[in-house]
């Protein structure tokens, strides 16, 4: 019997035939309890960008963790190694000047910025401006303000009615936010959400001008464009730190975690744009929010030694590389007569997405007895987000993995 209950997963299944053990793991690479090497093609689930195995990082967070693990960043606490880690932040934030938020991960990040944008207006004496905007196909963390705000159906069945002030439109087009503001009025609205590539949701880049329309549209009409970059936030967009800096979005509030600390540890934040947090900072009000992990001190020390290495490797490059060397690789495999597209071709992600969407969880299996690590995002897309360490001829390796799965 087991008795893990694993995440996204039928149980039912796990018990019958057992999980998969992943015992250590070294760069690109990760093994199995019996030392079989696979070729890690996910990252984890998205973070792993500095590559496993990375000491550096493990010896900063127990060298933390003697000193003090945590305390707590209520009131006026916290520790050097979370302040530190704010300004470095504050200093790479695609807006000047922003404040940083800690959070526990990237859904605790989403439910932090839908609150703070509601509570921002109410400070503005805008309290009807409460209304959360998210696309479909998107995904946005597991938390109650994330799943109604998402546009994955099935994570959000049998559940009841998450959050009533939550809207879905369609993921592609920006007539659709248009189309909303036009029916239930801008002066309803408190923010629209929007992932720069819609990742768990099938990893679907956004068509040429959309990110630049609907911030445009979010400004015109006092709407708060919150840019979700848990997925490509820290490298993964390819040569920048930022899909908001690549895009010059400029968001009011950005929402990160994962590549943050490269999974070492789990962390996130959120970055606050100065107009959204001055009401705050001005004195006499207090927004009755946070974690008790929030700015983890062992955490902070792992994202700093984290962002020393992804500076020091030049891995916003190698992200870059990647870009280009997932395209151009992967691209023959939209031949095969299983495969219905391939979407590839900004930052260092990518889908291999199979024509029946119901091969996706047995591919899996069927990759790793290939030496390939890979899963299922949305409908029978089979998810590529390697570590930036991942080398062109490992890209060889995996793309010669995903040939011989295919049959």
């Amino acid at each position: 019997m087991n008795s893990l209950w694993h995440g996204f997963a039928d149980m039912g299944v796990v018990e019958r035939d057992g999980a998969f053990v992943v015992a250590r793991g070294e760069g690109a690479y990760i093994y199995d309890t019996a030392d079989n090497r696979y070729l890690d093609a996910t990252a984890g689930l998205w973070f792993t960008n500095v590559g496993h195995g990375r000491a550096e990082i493990a010896d900063a967070v127990a060298a933390q963790l003697r000193r003090v693990a945590h305390y707590s960043n209520f009131g006026d606490f916290t520790e050097p190694a979370t302040q530190e880690l704010a300004e470095r932040l504050s200093a790479l934030a695609p807006v000047p000047g922003s404040k940083i938020f800690f959070t526990s991960g990237g859904s605790d990040s989403i439910d932090t910025a839908a609150k703070l944008a509601r509570r921002y207006w109410h400070e503005l004496g805008r309290p009807d401006k409460t209304i959360v905007v998210g696309r479909q196909k998107a995904y946005h963390g597991m938390h109650v303000a994330g799943t109604a705000l998402a546009g994955i159906p099935g994570n959000r069945e049998n559940y009841g009615e998450l959050m009533a002030d939550a809207r879905t439109i369609e993921w592609d087009d920006p007539k659709s936010l248009l189309a909303l503001i036009e029916e239930i009025g801008a002066e309803r609205i408190a923010a629209f959400f929007c992932e720069p590539i819609i990742g768990a949701g099938g990893i679907y880049l956004p068509p040429d001008g959309y990110l630049a329309e609907v911030r445009r549209i979010c400004r015109e009409h006092d709407i708060l464009f919150v840019a979700d970059e848990v997925v490509t936030g820290f490298g993964r967009i390819g040569g920048s730190w930022f899909a908001s800096s690549r895009f010059d979005l400029r968001p009011d509030l950005m929402t990160t975690a994962k590549g943050l600390t490269s999974g070492y540890v789990p962390m996130g934040a959120v970055f606050i744009a100065p107009h959204i947090a001055e009401p705050f900072f001005a004195g006499g009000v207090w927004w009755r929010h946070g974690y008790t992990y929030g700015g983890h001190a062992g955490a902070a020390a792992a994202a700093l030694a984290n962002l020393d290495i992804v500076e020091r490797e030049n891995l916003l490059d190698e992200s870059a590389r990647l870009e280009a060397t997932l395209h151009e690789k992967l691209a023959p495999l939209a031949e095969h007569p299983r495969v219905a597209e391939v979407r590839s071709g900004l930052g260092a992600v990518a889908a291999v997405q199979l024509a029946d969407s119901a091969e996706g969880l047995p591919m899996v299996k069927t990759l790793r007895a290939h030496g390939v690590s890979s899963r299922a995002a949305g409908q029978g897309a089979m998810q590529i987000s390697p570590s930036f360490v991942m080398t062109d001829a490992q890209v060889d390796e995996m793309v010669e993995g995903f040939t011989r799965a295919l049959g």
